[in-house]
């Protein structure tokens, strides 16, 4: 059962990473070019960022890599 948290950590942390490579694109980039109703338009791509995508890409990040880093002290700390 050890091995399924750690498979469990693993993949927490993994999507933790992606989330936050997700909040760097659609938030982190943009973050000085948003006006006063929370949008951002790129000319060049013609995409338009909101800002309250940033949010929720850093925190989906932030409770992932949590949770997955919980899980994996959890079981070192079991093992000693």
């Amino acid at each position: 059962m050890r091995w399924l948290r750690g498979v469990l950590a693993a993949v927490l942390v993994a999507l933790g990473v992606l989330f936050a490579l997700a909040f760097e694109a659609r938030y982190w980039r943009w973050r000085d070019c948003f006006n006063e109703l929370g949008r951002c338009y790129d000319p060049v791509s013609q995409d338009v960022y909101l800002e309250k995508a940033g949010m929720v890409w850093g925190g989906l990040a932030a409770v992932s890599l949590l949770v997955g880093f919980a899980l994996g002290l959890g079981l070192r700390r079991r093992r000693e």
